[in-house]
């Protein structure tokens, strides 16, 4: 048996859980983020021999380090390979610079990675302890939709999803709102960070308890740790020995998928940098540039919907993972080592004028068709490199992620290129479906009481 491993949370405040009771808690009692304690390795002579699996095998080879304890080999084994029947395309760009494409699962979305996991994970638990639970979630866009249809007729769990009205586009609103059965969406007259709000506050409602809350947004830690299998799965793919060091361009918008990238690197991957892409939302460029740390309210509204965020949940995470504590209204209560920190990251901000014109450079230089979110990536990179010369050169491999398939953006690239991208099979056929989601204002109490009417 490997070293059991618990979870504390970011709040340190709270006693340490298994897995199973953090997967299933969501949020720890005192309110922080469940982080796991000790984070386990992977050698050397383990990522080499990831290199001819499949990705589903790399799946499983990290998720039982983590799970060892908690779940039997073979049970795990079956999860992972149900989980990911789908491809994960890594394409060469020019030299040893790569776009990983994240948007081959079931919703067109990097979030179906994780959410897929996280479901079965949830339903393992559930099944075993005959018990029921009621996942409160909130999207910012692809995020939703994942959840939604990871989840969807699923025993034991029922969800709802709150976005905020305005701000997702039709594709995305259409992937949540025509699944109906255990899936329930609200539209939220607000922002992203609304809609996290409010969420976080019915978990700590004890008027609430009964409705067995838990969380499918990346404050799970159940969402975090199938997100740092593709960095392993990428680097097994693209280094030919463990003296390469990669780069990786994350766009960054709750910055969860930031952490599972942190935490492959903490357990061995061989990572010279992370390049934090943010959209206007920059206040953790700003950050990393000053030292201090201040909320965007509202956050700012841009194309790269995904990324809307003017307080990422998961920067409590990265704080603590470099040895400071950081509450959820974002007061850095002990300072972490942020000259760390900006060794191990590069943070920029990239704005919209920019992010179409780089839309329109790569598929006019290379031919390659992305998105805002995977725009923001690139454009990030190619700023990292004017001050790290040195990771431009031919040899260093770099590879930025491509988060939604660009069909989800059908107005932004019928602008930027005036073409129109070609739907993947998953996206096909929700123009027929019917639409149903609920509309609420922006206040908890009415949460709370749609809650109780519909959940008593």
């Amino acid at each position: 048996m490997s070293e059991k491993i618990l979870y504390y949370s970011t709040n340190r405040k709270a006693e340490k859980v298994t897995f199973k009771e953090a997967l299933l808690k969501g949020l720890a009692p005192d309110n922080g983020l469940f982080m796991p304690d000790p984070i386990p390795g992977i050698s050397a002579e383990e990522l080499l021999g990831y290199a001819d699996k499949p990705y589903y095998e790399i799946a499983y080879e990290v998720g039982r380090k983590f799970l060892a304890n908690e779940i039997p080999d073979k049970d795990l084994y079956s999860i992972t390979k149900d989980a990911y029947n789908f491809d994960v395309p890594i394409e060469q760009v020019y030299e040893r610079k790569y776009i990983m494409h994240l948007d081959q699962g079931p919703t067109a979305s990097f979030k179906d990675f994780a959410a897929r996991l996280m479901g079965r994970l949830m339903q393992y638990f559930l099944k075993k302890e005959n018990r029921s639970l009621l996942i409160l979630t909130a999207t910012s866009g692809d995020t939703g939709s994942a959840i939604a249809n990871a989840f969807y007729e699923l025993e034991n769990i029922k969800v709802v999803v709150l976005f905020p009205e305005k701000e997702v586009t039709d594709r995305q609103r259409k992937q949540m709102t025509t699944l109906h059965k255990n899936i329930q969406i609200i539209a939220l007259n607000g922002k992203f960070d609304d809609c996290q709000a409010i969420v976080k506050r019915a978990f700590a409602d004890e008027e609430l308890a009964y409705l067995n809350l838990s969380s499918a947004n990346s404050i799970n830690i159940g969402r975090l740790l199938p997100q740092s299998m593709y960095y392993t799965y990428t680097y097994a793919k693209l280094c030919k020995d463990c003296n390469d060091k990669i780069i990786f361009s994350v766009p960054s918008g709750n910055f969860g998928n930031l952490m599972g990238g942190l935490i492959a690197m903490k357990m061995g991957l061989p990572v010279k940098r992370f390049v934090v892409s943010t959209n206007e939302n920059d206040e953790v460029p700003v950050y990393w540039k000053t030292g201090k740390y201040k909320i965007i309210v509202p956050s700012v509204n841009c194309i790269s919907s995904a990324m809307n965020v003017g307080h990422p949940s998961n920067m409590a995470r990265v704080v603590s993972l470099y040895d400071g504590v950081m509450d959820d209204k974002g007061i850095i209560h002990n300072q972490p080592n942020i000259e760390r920190m900006r060794k191990d990251m590069f943070a920029v901000s990239i704005d919209d004028i920019r992010t179409k014109q780089t839309i329109q450079d790569v598929y006019e230089k290379y031919g390659l068709l992305i998105e805002p979110h995977g725009a923001v990536g690139w454009a990030g990179l190619m700023d990292s490199f004017k001050d790290n010369i040195e990771d431009a050169s031919p040899e260093q491999i770099c590879v930025c992620i491509e988060t939604a398939h660009p069909a989800k953006f059908p107005e932004e690239i019928k602008e930027i290129l005036n073409i129109d991208p070609q739907l993947p099979e998953s996206l096909k056929g929700l123009e027929d479906k019917e639409e149903r989601y609920d509309v609420l204002e922006n206040d908890y109490s009415s949460f709370k009481n749609y809650l109780k009417d519909k959940y008593f």
